[in-house]
């Protein structure tokens, strides 16, 4: 599966990264790098606990806009 992650700076160093997909679904690290790592773990963690659950995943549709 693939998920669209944002990442945001955080001023005092480090980033948070979320998945707006995937609703709570969010981590940090201190760089990009472990940032994305650390939400690869999240997500995974996120999609095993709506198994166990026998939960359906968010239906959350994104789109683009232009400005």
């Amino acid at each position: 599966m693939r998920f669209k992650v944002v990442l945001e700076p955080q001023e005092e160093g480090g980033y948070t990264v979320y998945v707006p997909s995937l609703p709570g679904c969010v981590s940090q690290g201190d760089t990009i790098q472990e940032a994305m790592t650390n939400i690869k773990e999240a997500i995974g963690l996120y999609l095993e606990s709506f198994k166990e659950r026998k939960l359906s995943l968010p239906q959350i549709e994104e789109r683009e806009v232009a400005v």
